[in-house]
């Protein structure tokens, strides 16, 4: 599933095209994806000028001068193609600038949605009502961190993907993090001291921003607006890396947790 990198480096991608532009057409080629297009997607999109694109976890933002916000989400195999050549039986959603450019959103599993919300309020749009503070924002850091997960038993890992405490971190990005922060990834959220969680913040921060600038992570589907795939897998520490070596000389070992592979290394992830 595309992840924070992934959908920051799509509306990276899809700024120079659609940013300032005013739409032309737009073509709905079936009903839905995950649940169904806006009735009046056309509508009010069509004439209406692009102002902004931006990311909210792991949504991407397209604001028009019209006071609409169009939310998208890539699912599981969502990516917006950028001026194709032809269009391909999964292209389900097509705009056209008055420029001459167009994109299309491709999504073989439509498990990724588009909806239409109003600019001004887009912070009650449902999925970002109880969402956290973005990990590359001001407000994401150790002293956050250390308030949102007091008394907490569960384990780290998996309270860094509680959107509610940090909004668009995924598992992919948890791992690595972790690592980077050397702590266990089952010990207790709550029983980690505020120096550690300093380091933890920093590091998830750090492995988004380099993911970020290697254009994401290629796995299955995902590739960026321009057809290039992101290639930070190749930098991965743990995620994915069962039994090879890491940097310390251990082992990389995996388990199952809340219905996802964990990785990490138990000879310097320890405590």
């Amino acid at each position: 599933m595309p992840e924070l990198p992934e959908v920051e480096t799509t509306v990276r991608g899809l700024r120079p095209v659609l940013e300032g532009q005013v739409i032309a057409a737009v073509e709905a080629r079936r009903a839905d994806l995950r649940r169904a297009f806006p009735d009046d997607l056309r509508q009010r999109l069509t004439g209406a000028r692009v102002v902004a694109l931006s990311r909210r976890a792991k949504y991407g933002l397209i604001d028009t001068d019209r006071g609409d916000s169009v939310v998208f989400h890539l699912g599981m195999s969502g990516r917006w193609r950028v001026d194709p050549d032809i269009l391909l039986p999964h292209d389900h959603l097509v705009v056209d600038t008055a420029a001459g450019r167009r994109v299309a959103l491709n999504d073989p599993r439509r498990f990724g949605s588009v909806d239409l919300w109003r600019s001004a309020d887009i912070a009650a749009f449902p999925p970002f009502a109880a969402l956290g503070p973005e990990p590359l924002g001001p407000d994401f850091d150790g002293a956050h961190l250390y308030r949102a997960l007091a008394g907490k038993r569960t384990s780290i890992k998996l309270a860094l993907l509680d959107q509610r405490v940090v909004a668009g971190l995924g598992n992919i990005y948890v791992c690595e993090a972790l690592y980077h922060a050397r702590i266990h990834p089952r010990r207790a959220a709550g029983r980690i001291a505020k120096a550690r969680l300093d380091r933890l913040a920093e590091a998830a921060r750090a492995v988004l921003e380099e993911a970020i600038r290697a254009g994401g992570s290629s796995l299955r589907d995902y590739a960026r607006p321009d057809g290039e795939l992101g290639y930070f897998s190749k930098q991965f520490a743990v995620y994915g890396r069962t039994g090879l070596p890491c940097g310390c000389g251990g082992l990389v070992a995996r388990y199952a947790e809340g219905g996802r592979s964990t990785f990490w290394c138990p000879a310097c992830q320890r405590g």
